[in-house]
């Protein structure tokens, strides 16, 4: 069963562990965010997943954002 998380961003306990991903595939948050801090480019990495758009990557720079600004919701 999905769990809508943030807009495109949703959760599965039987897709990556439940770990957030970008619903339709199987690449999470975690991937994405990783590859931007490391100073990758939001066009580097749509050309590594060229499944994803730069909606996708913008909403999930949104949803970690939204983490820190609501730490209740880690828990």
């Amino acid at each position: 069963m999905d769990y809508q998380l943030y807009k495109n961003k949703i959760s599965n306990p039987d897709i990556c562990n439940g770990k957030p991903t970008i619903k339709g595939t199987r690449i999470t948050v975690e991937t994405i965010m990783s590859f931007l801090l490391a100073g990758d480019t939001i066009v580097d990495v749509m050309e590594g997943y060229p499944r994803i758009r730069e909606e996708d990557i913008k909403t999930c720079k949104e949803f970690t954002m939204m983490l820190f600004d609501k730490p209740a919701l880690l828990k």
